[in-house]
């Protein structure tokens, strides 16, 4: 009987997450659509997980403020799997 190979994690493969993103006024608009769920790696910040949507280079994205499960949240903060990240864009009126 011939011994079975071992099989070893691959070091190069990034493991993921899924997040959840609900968008609001001109970045929904922006983005086409209010909620999106977003698969990005597992240590992506809320910066990185924008980048990788597309909207890196976006003035709405980047004037907005963000929410990690109802919190304030920077662009540095690291999100985990299962997190929804608000996208709000500056309102007008009060």
């Amino acid at each position: 009987m011939t011994a079975q190979p071992s099989v070893a994690a691959d070091p190069t493969a990034r493991a993921t997450i899924d997040i959840s993103v609900r968008l609001f006024a001109a970045a929904k608009a922006e983005a086409g659509r209010a909620e999106d769920v977003w698969n990005v790696p597992a240590t992506c910040t809320v910066a990185d997980a924008i980048d990788r949507a597309g909207f890196g280079s976006s003035p709405v994205f980047a004037r907005s403020s963000f929410l990690v499960n109802g919190r304030s949240a920077t662009g540095a903060d690291v999100l985990s799997s299962g997190d929804t990240l608000d996208v709000l864009p500056p309102f007008a009126g009060g």
